[in-house]
């Protein structure tokens, strides 16, 4: 192999700078959605896909220049389909019967398929599937939210209030009054302890004693049709609330 002539090279080269830019697009709308897989994970995979399928291309060729075996190079494309489950499964998990990570691990292994085309020199195939990522991506969404397929959300909410305010019952009285249902919720005590200045007195003299609040966080699993948004800010509004974040995970 290592007496091709330079155009053969020149091919192989250009098959994996393909991948890696293409794989590279992909990983980039990962990475702007701060996913856990982003675009050093996608420009790897796509372009260690690619070298093992241009292995399997051009690897062999003195072997078979002898006439010793006969190879089939579909068995490798076949063993990357199969091997890049394990990265994909990593990137997937399950929290509180909510699946999550499934649209990371799914660019994951279209992105070894896209890897794999540029290596096989299917130049438009991987193209074309890299756009339909990008279509699909931020398309689908869009179509989501304006019709009936999306008109339930799911989201997320981490509220930290004070505890024995009956603050509680106010958070889940807001949620149900803006229309969210309310899947499940755990709360939490936090290590985090905020002393806060009380006055006793109105008058200047008078000096501030200090009372201990301790910090409770609620996590809320939510489904709802109103904007998370406006929720929020009837929450923020609860004088026992100290702060609040929303956990959405769009795919």
């Amino acid at each position: 192999m290592l007496a091709a002539p330079a155009s053969i090279w020149g091919a192989q080269i250009l098959a994996l700078a393909l991948a890696l830019v293409l794989s590279t697009a992909i990983g980039f709308e990962r990475q702007l959605k701060s996913k856990s897989a982003g675009m050093r994970t996608h420009a790897l995979v796509g372009t260690g896909a690619a070298l093992f399928m241009v292995i399997s291309k051009f690897g062999f060729d003195d072997v078979l220049l002898k006439d010793l075996v006969r190879l089939d190079p579909s068995r490798v494309a076949a063993q990357i389909v199969s091997g890049i489950g394990f990265i994909g499964a990593g990137l997937v998990f399950v929290r509180r019967n909510k699946v999550r990570g499934l649209t990371t691990a799914a660019s994951i292994w279209l992105t070894a398929a896209v890897g794999t085309a540029a290596g096989a020199g299917l130049v438009i195939p991987a193209v074309f599937v890299t756009l339909t990522h990008f279509l699909v991506a931020y398309l689908y969404p869009f179509i989501v939210a304006r019709t009936r397929l999306g008109r339930l959300n799911e989201h997320t909410i981490q509220v930290r209030y004070v505890d024995g305010t009956g603050a509680l019952r106010v958070i889940m009285l807001a949620c149900t009054e803006l229309g969210f249902a309310i899947q499940g919720f755990t709360t939490r005590h936090t290590d985090e302890q905020l002393l806060q200045g009380v006055l006793g007195d109105k008058s200047p003299d008078a000096e501030p004693s200090t009372a201990e609040e301790v910090i409770v966080e609620v996590e809320l699993e939510l489904n709802g049709t109103s904007p998370v948004n406006l929720l929020a800010h009837r929450l923020s509004e609860i004088a026992s609330v100290r702060g609040l974040s929303i956990d959405d995970e769009p795919e």
